[in-house]
């Protein structure tokens, strides 16, 4: 009976080893997550404050800029427990808990290219449709339509609370893991929520996208937009290269490698590295959205630059106060020798 116990508890601790993250990736992950929890956190809650708290005159795309730093900031508030948990390879918050992070992690991404298509829409209707633009661009019709998403959003990932078939069951009998956490890691392929999230929530906002940037790319090139103020041509343009770089190195390989897994037939049994990276990357958008605030808000540039030069004042002082204390030691020693 005894010996019984014991192989069972061996082969659970097997199990638990093998479809937990290797040792390699869980360092990687925490280093990596430190680094966007900090960065991340500064940048959004300072998006948020110049765009929702300091800017007087609310327009569209003030509106959408508030979208993403509150996305950005749902998911950097989840971090900590997610580094809690690469570092302890232990989840001591609960089953509940873990649902919660698991639905907000896959939540995310899904939201965030919804917020880029109605971004890229924005900027089609302000270069290709400028006469129209005011009654388009409503800050009332930018919030309805971001409202839309939000509940479209979380009404689709609310069914991953309440998972079928739950691996952190399997992987341990008291719920001290949380794979459901680690979406394509470790990937179940029936579940039917993974293709309504790559037809709604990657393949109909891209196609936005590309369909946008298409017909202003066409506009720009045969000349249309000519009654269109420089300016805003070319804060247009850097938004929508913004916002093509953003979405090809972070979106498209995480939803690419998505795809295969699910077309893969030992997803459900084996840790993907790959899935971990495309992570990563998604992951790093957080952080990336730097440039699209810095583009778009001339108050987040003036707030950027006055840190920057803040410390630089700062420096200087030190140096100065350093150099008087060095000047004022050597004239007491010269003193005392005389």
């Amino acid at each position: 009976m005894g010996e019984a116990a014991m192989n069972e508890t061996i082969s659970v601790a097997m199990s638990r080893s093998t479809v937990l993250a290797p040792v390699e990736y869980r360092t990687a992950g925490l280093v990596f997550y430190c680094f966007l929890f900090i960065i991340g956190f500064l940048v959004n809650i300072t998006a948020l404050w110049v765009f929702a708290l300091t800017t007087k005159r609310r327009t569209s795309v003030t509106i959408h800029m508030i979208n993403v730093a509150v996305v950005d900031l749902v998911f950097i508030l989840l971090l900590p427990f997610r580094m809690i948990y690469y570092s302890w390879d232990y989840w001591p918050f609960g089953d509940m808990f873990c649902r919660v992070t698991a639905a907000l992690t896959v939540f995310y991404p899904c939201m965030a290219l919804w917020v880029f298509a109605l971004i890229s829409a924005d900027r089609y209707v302000a270069i290709v449709q400028p006469k129209h633009s005011r009654e388009l661009k409503s800050t009332r019709k930018a919030v309805v339509s971001c409202a839309g998403v939000w509940v479209m959003t979380l009404g689709c990932t609310a069914p991953l609370l309440f998972p079928d078939e739950d691996p952190d069951a399997v992987a341990s009998h008291n719920f001290t893991t949380c794979l459901k956490m680690r979406d394509t890691e470790h990937l179940r392929r029936d579940n039917p929520i993974n293709f309504v999230r790559l037809i709604f929530f990657f393949l109909v906002p891209m196609c936005i996208m590309v369909g946008c940037y298409a017909v202003i790319v066409d506009n720009l090139i045969h000349g249309r937009t000519s009654k269109l103020k420089p300016k805003v041509k070319q804060k247009s343009i850097r938004i929508i290269v913004t916002l093509i770089i953003q979405v090809l190195v972070c979106f498209v390989p995480y939803h690419v490698c998505f795809v295969f897994l699910l077309l893969s037939p030992d997803s459900n049994e084996v840790y993907s590295g790959w899935g971990a990276f495309t992570t990563l990357l998604m992951n790093l958008s957080t952080v990336l959205d730097i440039v699209l605030y810095y583009i778009v808000s001339k108050q987040f540039q003036d707030r950027v630059i006055s840190v920057i030069l803040y410390r630089n004042y700062l420096r200087s002082i030190r140096r100065k106060s350093m150099h008087t204390s060095s000047v004022r030691s050597l004239s007491n020693i010269t003193s005392a020798m005389i």
